[in-house]
C-alpha cells in the first residue's frame, strides 16, 4: 500500500503557446469592446452620474414616481357616461370594439336609406293643397313674388 499523495494539478499545465493565444484573444476582444456611450445608448449601462451603490435606489424611485403619476391620472379619468356624452365613446357598448366602426357605418347607411325612402313617399304639393295643408300661395312650384 502506497501512502503517497497525488500532487498532480487539477487543470493541465498550459504551455507558453496556449498562454500567448489566450492573451491575443483577450487583446482582440478588448479592441472590439463597445464604447461606454454605446453601452449607455443600448441601455446596458445606466446613463447616470449617481454612485453605483445608489443606482438601484434611483431606479426604484423613478419607477415609484411613474406608478404614482399613473395612479393619479387614472383617478382623474372621466367616467364612461361622460365620455359617451362628449361623443368620445360610442353609445352602444354591446358591439365589439372591432365591429364598432362597421356598426356606425351601417347605422349611417340605414338612416340615409330611411330618409331617401321617406322623401320618395312624401306627397307632392297638389296633394297637400287638396288636403288643405298648403295654400295655393304656398305652392313651392309657383314663382315667388
Amino acid at each position: 500500500m502506497s501512502s503517497a499523495i497525488d500532487d498532480t494539478p487539477i487543470s493541465p499545465i498550459l504551455n507558453s503557446t496556449t498562454n500567448q493565444q489566450r492573451r491575443d484573444s483577450l487583446e482582440k476582444h478588448l479592441q472590439t469592446r463597445p464604447e461606454l456611450q454605446d453601452l449607455k445608448d443600448r441601455h446596458i449601462l445606466l446613463n447616470t452620474s449617481v454612485a453605483p451603490g445608489l443606482q438601484a435606489a434611483q431606479a426604484e424611485l423613478a419607477r415609484q414616481q411613474a406608478t404614482d403619476s399613473l395612479r393619479k391620472h387614472l383617478e382623474k379619468r372621466p367616467e364612461r357616461d361622460e365620455l359617451v356624452d362628449r361623443n368620445i365613446l360610442p353609445v352602444r357598448p354591446d358591439v365589439a370594439p372591432a365591429l364598432q366602426a362597421h356598426a356606425k357605418e351601417l347605422e349611417k347607411h340605414m338612416l340615409a336609406d330611411n330618409l331617401e325612402h321617406k322623401i320618395k313617399e312624401r306627397p307632392d304639393p297638389d296633394q297637400l293643397i287638396e288636403k288643405g295643408i298648403l295654400d295655393n300661395s304656398e305652392d313651392p312650384r309657383s314663382p315667388s313674388e
